[in-house]
């Protein structure tokens, strides 16, 4: 079986990739098409062969020669050249890319799912949470970038004689490197901002799941994307990171906190401007008054979406005393009645894990707190018969603060409950961790519920939701605090984070300072005077 053509084996091939009973998955006829075109000639570079698995079977999807240190430094060097001619490209015409983009992923979305599923794992309906987040990146920007990047006139330091304006200007060549949880949300589409900007890009995918990100780039060339303008440099991070954190002129980094300071230590050697998404051990707050039908549904989305390997999911979950017991039973009960399972189409609700290393994770996390005194209402089990990688939607309850499971991001489909005393408490518990990305409160009206959301230490928090509201509100800036990151995705701010700033101001008739027989004394006398009347006037 060769590398280009390297497909899943069909359910009726004689080999296995264990010794378990299940049927290994057949592909869709669609991306057995797109994999026999090898299409990570585009990302390949130089060095060995790096295999693609899928997670669903285990077994080879693809395989693709990883990029060297001089494959970087040679993709970073040709997207500086096009860099130019692409910053000098009107506005309005960069962002008319990613308005055709929209187009063309409408018309290739089930062969995104497809490929979205074949190398991440997730469920159909948790692949297409990321169609949609394509979207909305590719209109919002599409739309709004002439806008937010025209220069924009401010008041000049003495009205009527200073004119100024502020205008963005792009960094030149941004860094990406892209995690494998999110294969086109954040491999893909996260990038769109800065093109829009006129920057080029030098984009490092996660290895295990670059396919997403070389379909979408094929889609944004057929869209009119100069090629080089997007260079693809999956590979081993050792030979990867350093040449392309020292040739790039801003970066943006998705990962762990862990890799995340370490990316950003390197960063500021040269003072790159530099977003950061990091972790998060996201909490959920239940009021005594929610509705805890939406609560259950709000939790269920919330920690099981994509197998729990999310950044914004739901960890921890503060329940009010009086409806602890209930909001336990009831979301017990839904955790033990979603189908899991791998299927390219909507009959399963959860797919799988990613990896092994994720596996063993979450399996560790949930052994070590059971040792020490917790109890599984729902899920605990690896389910291998499914895939190798299947974990169970798993709740806890008396999860000690010793366990792992308590501080530690779990990256899983695991759910620790906890009961509290008053809302003081709750946000107290719901705030002690040193990340702050995301959180949830459900309560029984929205001023109650906003009034909480106010006193959390997190980036985004989401009021009768788990992490969608605040997510899919692009026009709203999404990003951490503390120990989740830097910077900004979405909104104005995921725009502008990707440009340099200059103030021009152009003064008339007088200087600002004394001159003539403007002197000294009385240049002091006029301007604190001029600036008494603007104090009185409000003028900013």
């Amino acid at each position: 079986m060769t590398a280009a053509s390297s497909a899943l084996r069909t359910a009726d091939s004689p080999e296995r990739s264990d010794a378990s009973s299940r049927a290994l998955l057949a592909l869709p006829e669609r991306l057995r098409e797109f994999l026999a075109a090898d299409p990570l000639a585009d990302a390949a570079g130089s060095g060995p062969a790096i295999e693609v698995d899928a997670p669903f079977t285990g077994e080879r999807l693809a395989s693709f020669a990883a990029n060297t240190a001089a494959d970087v430094e040679r993709k970073v060097r040709t997207a500086a050249i096009a860099a130019r001619a692409w910053a000098n490209r009107p506005v309005r015409e960069r962002a008319a890319v990613l308005l055709r983009l929209h187009t063309l992923i409408r018309s290739h979305e089930e062969l995104l799912l497809d490929v979205i599923q074949a190398e991440n794992g997730k469920s159909r309906q948790h692949a297409y949470d990321e169609v949609l987040d394509a979207y909305n990146v590719c209109r919002y920007y599409g739309v709004t970038a002439p806008r937010v990047l025209r220069p924009q006139p401010r008041r000049g330091a003495v009205p009527g004689l200073t004119t100024t304006r502020v205008d963005h200007s792009p960094l030149g060549v941004v860094g990406f490197i892209s995690p494998w949880n999110y294969p086109l949300s954040l491999g893909g589409t996260d990038l769109l901002a800065a093109l829009a900007a006129g920057n080029a890009v030098v984009h490092k995918p996660d290895s295990r799941t670059p396919l997403s990100a070389v379909l979408v780039r094929r889609l944004a060339v057929s869209a009119g994307l100069p090629a080089d303008v997007w260079q693809l440099v999956p590979g081993e991070v050792e030979a990867v990171s350093a040449p392309l954190l020292d040739g790039v002129d801003g970066l943006s980094f998705t990962g762990s906190t862990r890799a995340g300071r370490a990316v950003a230590a390197e960063a500021a050697s040269r003072l790159l401007p530099t977003a950061l998404e990091l972790g998060g051990k996201n909490p959920m707050i239940v009021c005594a008054d929610a509705d805890l039908d939406a609560a259950v549904a709000g939790a269920v989305r919330g920690a099981f979406s994509s197998s729990g390997q999310l950044c914004l999911s739901i960890e921890r979950i503060y329940v009010a005393r009086p409806v602890f017991e209930e909001f336990c039973t009831r979301f017990a009960e839904a955790a033990r009645a979603l189908s899991m399972g791998a299927a390219f189409d909507y009959s399963c609700e959860i797919g799988t894990l990613t990896s092994a290393g994720q596996l063993d994770r979450v399996r560790d996390h949930v052994d070590d707190a059971t040792a020490r005194g917790a109890r599984v209402l729902a899920g605990g089990r690896a389910r291998p018969e499914l895939g190798p990688y299947f974990f169970e939607p798993t709740v806890l309850v008396d999860v000690p603060e010793s366990a792992a499971l308590s501080r530690e991001e779990t990256f899983g489909p695991v759910v620790a409950v906890h009961p509290f005393a008053d809302e003081d408490a709750a946000v107290r518990a719901a705030n002690d961790t040193p990340y702050g990305l995301n959180a949830s409160v459900f309560a029984g009206s929205k001023r109650r519920g906003t009034a909480v959301a106010r006193r959390l230490d997190a980036g985004m928090v989401n009021v009768g939701e788990a992490f969608a509201a605040a997510w899919g509100s692009i026009d709203a800036p999404s990003g951490g605090v503390k120990a989740s990151g830097l910077g900004h995705r979405h909104g104005p701010e995921g725009l502008l984070q990707f440009t340099r700033t200059r103030t021009i101001a152009h003064q008339a008739l007088l200087p600002l300072a004394p001159s003539g027989s403007l002197t000294p004394e009385r240049f002091q006398q006029v301007m604190t005077g001029a600036l008494d009347v603007l104090r009185a006037l409000r003028m900013k």
